[in-house]
C-alpha cells in the first residue's frame, strides 16, 4: 500500500520509497523520511496530503505519496 492509501491519523511504518530520482531520495532522507521510519497522514487533500514525521509536518503531493510504500 502506498501513501496515498493510507487513512489520515492513523500510524504506518515505511517499508520503501520507490523512485530513481537521486535527488528526491536525498531529501526525503534530510526530512526522516526512509525505510523504518515512522510516518502519520494527517490528512488528505485534493493535490497530496499533509504527512507527520519524526517532529515536522510536511505537505508533499500525490505523485510522491505514490512512491512512499507503507
Amino acid at each position: 500500500m502506498t501513501l496515498r492509501n493510507a487513512e489520515p491519523e492513523k500510524e504506518y511504518v515505511i517499508k520503501s520509497i520507490v523512485t530513481d530520482d537521486e535527488e528526491l531520495d536525498a531529501f526525503l532522507f534530510s526530512l526522516g523520511c526512509y525505510a523504518g521510519e515512522r510516518i502519520t497522514v494527517i490528512s488528505h487533500l485534493k493535490g497530496g496530503c499533509v504527512v507527520s514525521i519524526k517532529d515536522g509536518r510536511y505537505t508533499i503531493d500525490n505523485d510522491l505519496a505514490d512512491a512512499i510504500e507503507i
